[in-house]
């Protein structure tokens, strides 16, 4: 049983790599002076975007250490801002109680902005 989830796994992966491969290669030829993609450049001239809480909550505490002090909770879907690392920790303000403190990073991520222009 296991095995033959193991060869249906393989056989999809390989079905799905399979138009990966073939458009590299289609790309392969030189593309026309209008279609070139513009310099990413232009993302970086806008704000970093929030990060956000992606488990169930997150304890924010008085030092960037599980030992110290907890001072609140945020929960899943949660929106702040950074604004300073210490390590694998992040000291935030919460702007809906006003709270200031250490948050672990392994539980918080920060949202990607895809740039097309």
């Amino acid at each position: 049983m296991r095995s033959t989830r193991i060869a249906i796994s393989a056989a999809m992966l390989g079905a799905l790599a399979l138009p990966v491969l073939s458009a590299t290669t289609a790309s392969a030829a030189p593309a026309p002076a209008a279609l070139t993609a513009a310099p990413a450049s232009s993302c970086s001239s806008q704000p970093p975007l929030p990060y956000e809480v992606h488990t169930k909550a997150v304890t924010i505490r008085s030092r960037a250490t599980t030992k110290s002090t907890a001072l609140g909770v945020i929960y899943r879907g949660h929106k702040f801002s950074v604004a300073k690392k210490s390590g694998n920790w992040l000291y935030i303000t919460d702007k809906t109680t006003g709270v200031k403190g250490w948050v672990s990073g392994t539980y918080v991520y920060r949202d990607v902005r895809m740039c097309t222009d």
